[in-house]
């Protein structure tokens, strides 16, 4: 399943939604402006939140939590940097991890989990200017959850 997601979205408070390749909304990015850190809601069409986003204040390395029902569902911190790519590694609630890979800023990398991929993030297939794509390549995968390590992970790599 392929979602759009528009790339003029990063400022505090703003507000977005996300579209499935049929371009109905699938999810709701929700800004909270005026809070002491960083932190988006995703949320269903219904205005439902399925994933709370927060950027750690404090942390040696840039650091971002992802929450299911105010518990910790996953961790993302930078890996290292190399010229070409950037990797973030997202450590799940249950000691499992999935690695994130590619070229951020340009829209164009991948999430995987022990090597099986999980979703392609791409700006080339897409026409629209200012627009990238997630596409989530296993069905039985959390949509929700992957988005959120997409956005996470360019929300990190711009700042």
């Amino acid at each position: 399943m392929k979602y759009l997601v528009r790339d003029k979205i990063f400022a505090i408070g703003d507000d977005y939604w996300i579209e499935d390749e049929q371009g109905r909304q699938a999810f709701l990015v929700d800004g909270k402006a005026l809070r002491l850190r960083d932190t988006l809601e995703l949320k269903d069409p219904s205005g439902r939140v399925l994933i709370t986003l927060r950027r750690k204040l404090i942390t040696l390395r840039d650091t971002m939590n992802i929450e299911r029902d105010d518990e910790t569902l996953a961790t993302i911190r930078k890996k290292h940097l190399s010229l070409l790519r950037n990797h973030y590694r997202v450590e799940l609630a249950d000691g499992s991890e999935l690695d994130v890979s590619g070229k951020i800023l340009d829209r164009e990398f991948a999430v995987e989990y022990d090597g099986e991929l999980l979703a392609h993030i791409s700006r080339r297939w897409l026409r629209v200017r200012e627009t990238y794509g997630v596409d989530v390549v296993r069905e039985d995968a959390d949509h929700a959850l992957l988005i959120a390590v997409a956005v996470c992970v360019i929300r990190m790599a711009e700042a």
